[in-house]
């Protein structure tokens, strides 16, 4: 029995793995479950798992869930704070990390089960695109394992040499006669229309997503595909590369999630349905197989596949992750804080989805070149380019 714990439970990614560990009872045991402010979702979910701990960012929230966990009879202990989703990443008992938390926002707690040596399962790739050299070199030195849940990235994983698998993050994947990795995605909701409509698109029409089902923020990131950028920087951490070795290909149907390129002209490619909890029953089995609620792929009925290069006039906040990943740390760290802050104001509707990509090239001007190597430095910096953002902001509005 191995003990789990999820930051982000109420997210997709947490629902989706919750429904993986409902499925094997007799294998895990939910340890704890963290949310921010989704109090009801939270209390369904304690209920019918009963963790030992639950912890939320929300004060308020807080107290309302223990007040009903109180009258439903379920001895769950609740906690509030970052500190508080710190310390259940840490916690002894804590054999998997499933760090689901979007955003900045789970950086340190996700720091926190990495310095304790656990098994991180990361979903939250604002912590490698923030801090990937200081992430990975304290994977190294903790002993932590870390396992890739982007569908993407766990792909690549399961077509690499099983030696490969042991080490990513400190071998050279051309030792292992690797010549790219092939990152695919889907193209968003917005493949085919056209460019002259792009400043009238809608929040509502950009988390419409064709083939998954994801938060608000992370469908407005696939549809400028400043998430691909997001993977592409994240690859280069997690898979010891250099953006040169990375390549985005355009597949619209999201069945062939990611593929490598072996210099003997091989390619591997790993497929399945677009259900995060394929790669999730990979993630918490491995080096084992265990089922999934997903059907396997019916050949039979399968569509074309189809594969198209990016256009950086449709996409340029691909292509801006891109330039960034080459700059270094200190590029990627205020990219990401930028487009948080550009994709929440044009979810709120303050800004049109063209200006998504207008307010990250600012940032990205103004902070390439910046070096970081410290944890507070990379915070000081996220702050930084946020409050220049939001600078940005005003002047559009």
């Amino acid at each position: 029995m191995r003990n789990v714990v999820i930051l982000g439970s109420t997210g997709s990614i947490g629902v989706s793995t919750l429904s993986v560990l409902a499925a094997h009872p007799e294998a895990y045991q939910v340890l704890a479950l963290t949310a921010a402010s989704q109090c009801k979702k939270l209390l369904q979910q304690c209920l019918q798992f009963k963790p030992r701990y639950a912890a939320m960012l929300d004060v308020q929230a807080a107290k309302t869930l223990a007040t009903e966990l109180k009258l439903a009879g379920c001895p769950t202990e609740v906690l509030t704070g970052v500190d508080a989703l710190c310390e259940l990443a840490a916690h002894t008992d804590a054999d998997i990390v499933m760090a689901a938390i979007v955003g900045a926002a789970g950086l340190l707690p996700t720091l926190a089960a990495v310095e304790q040596g656990k098994t991180v399962l990361l979903a939250n790739k604002e912590a490698l695109v923030m801090s990937g050299e200081l992430f990975i070199s304290k994977v190294s030195q903790h002993g932590a394992t870390l396992l890739p849940i982007d569908s993407e990235h766990n792909a690549i994983f399961q077509c690499l040499p099983a030696a490969l698998q042991q080490h990513t993050h400190n071998q050279k994947i051309q030792h292992f006669g690797i010549g790219k990795l092939l990152l695919t995605g889907s193209g968003g909701p917005f493949l085919h229309t056209p460019l002259a409509e792009f400043p009238f698109i809608t929040p509502a029409q950009a988390v419409a997503h064709p083939n998954w089902s994801m938060g608000h923020k992370i469908s407005v990131d696939s549809a400028t595909m400043m998430n691909k950028g997001l993977e592409f920087i994240e690859a280069r951490w997690l898979f010891n590369c250099q953006a040169s070795d990375i390549e985005v290909v355009i597949h619209p149907q999201s069945i062939i999630h990611s593929m490598v390129q072996y210099t003997d002209g091989s390619v591997l490619a790993q497929l399945g349905q677009p259900d995060m909890r394929t790669p999730i029953a990979h993630a918490l089995a491995f080096p084992k197989r265990i089922a999934s609620p997903v059907s396997p792929l019916n050949f039979k009925q399968m569509r074309d596949f189809t594969f198209t290069e990016p256009e950086p006039e449709r996409y340029p906040n691909l292509y801006l992750a891109m330039t960034a990943c080459a700059d270094g740390q200190g590029a990627t760290t205020a990219l990401n804080a930028a487009n948080e802050v550009a994709v929440a104001a044009f979810l709120a509707g303050e800004i049109r989805f063209t200006d998504i990509a207008r307010v990250n090239a600012l940032s990205l001007s103004r902070y390439t070149g910046f070096r970081v190597s410290t944890l507070d430095d990379i915070l000081a910096l996220d702050n930084e380019a946020r409050v220049h953002a939001q600078q940005q902001l005003r002047k559009l509005s």
